[in-house]
């Protein structure tokens, strides 16, 4: 071999030995900072089935009122297209599950919003690991977390974080699904992860479960009956057959992660931001009814509630069965 050719193989070789090791920095920095899960994954194209599942669900109308699922297509079908030179996606999973749950009797809110808004934490602690990520390298990096138009959970996946389940949540084994999503586009090039195969096997109970049946054989949702987009993406009314099957549910749908095998393993968060807070332990149907704006407004500040406004709040409590106010 030329002499030339064996230097080029050396360094080559010192690089993918350097960048190793700055993938384990990496992930030890997001371990500290209260991640799970910290996976890479290769910028290329999204695979034309991952791509045209979603067009095909746009085009069947399955996004119900969700109009910006619409857009930036080029985007979704590559990453580079939100970041210039992009080579890797880092892909980082943040547990939510709460250490403590609302009272039984109480209105019942997803798991996701018992705390502070997650797009706050996650940007935080996204831009923490950012600025650790430039004191070992020289890169640009760009941070999502559910606030740009990428297929998170497909990265995810394919970052080796975990898989996504027939209920279309992403699944970590032996920890569950009760996880925040956040990415990392960076033109720094970091050695891939090995993806995980699916573990749902033969299991349906999420599809059994679901009050509304919102779930497909294939995994894919309709949000024109699915609880959790009627309660919080909705601007209108919630249709009657949907509306008569919310049972005490005000904000948000966990049934289809409640049902799930792999959510018997999971763990309290760790993240003190993500535990309800008095305010909202303490708000009976009662109290939700007499409810007023600048009391939404107080309690939920900070909230991800926020999303279905004072209106949508108050109009998921009007579906409710009347009893449900007695108590």
């Amino acid at each position: 071999m030329p002499c030339h050719d064996l230097l080029s193989g050396c360094s080559k070789m010192d690089m993918l030995s350097e960048n190793s090791d700055i993938a384990v920095a990496i992930r030890q920095e997001a371990l500290k900072l209260g991640f799970t899960a910290c996976g890479f994954s290769t910028v290329a194209d999204t695979p034309d089935e991952v791509y045209n599942a979603w067009q095909d669900w746009i085009a069947q109308g399955k996004h119900a009122s969700m109009t910006y699922m619409e857009r930036y297509a080029a985007v979704r079908r590559n990453p580079q297209e939100l970041l210039p030179q992009a080579s890797t996606v880092i892909s980082l999973a943040l547990n939510y599950y709460p250490s403590q749950q609302l009272p039984a009797h109480n209105p019942r809110f997803a798991y996701y919003a018992y705390g502070k808004d997650y797009h706050e934490v996650m940007r935080e602690k996204l831009q923490q690991l950012v600025s650790y990520i430039h004191t070992i390298a020289s890169c640009e990096c760009r941070i999502c977390c559910d606030t740009a138009p990428i297929f998170e959970r497909y990265w995810a996946a394919r970052a080796g974080i975990g898989f996504v389940g027939r209920n279309s949540q992403l699944i970590l084994p032996g920890r569950g699904s009760y996880f925040f999503l956040g990415e990392i586009v960076t033109t720094l090039p970091l050695p891939p992860s090995q993806p995980i195969a699916s573990q749902c096997g033969e299991c349906h109970r999420c599809i059994d479960a679901c009050p509304v049946r919102a779930i497909a054989e294939d995994g894919t949702i309709d949000a024109r009956r699915c609880i959790s987009c009627q309660t919080i993406e909705n601007r209108g009314e919630i249709a009657p057959e949907i509306a008569c099957r919310l049972g005490r549910r005000v904000y948000g749908c966990d049934t289809c992660q409640e049902v799930c095998p792999h959510n018997s393993h999971a763990t309290p968060t760790t993240i003190a931001e993500f535990q309800p807070r008095e305010e909202l332990r303490t708000l009976t149907y009662k109290k939700m009814r007499k409810l007023t704006r600048e009391e939404f407004a107080a309690i939920f500040r900070q909230s991800a509630v926020k999303r279905a406004k004072y209106e949508g709040l108050m109009r998921n409590l009007s579906c409710l069965d009347a009893r449900l106010f007695e108590e």
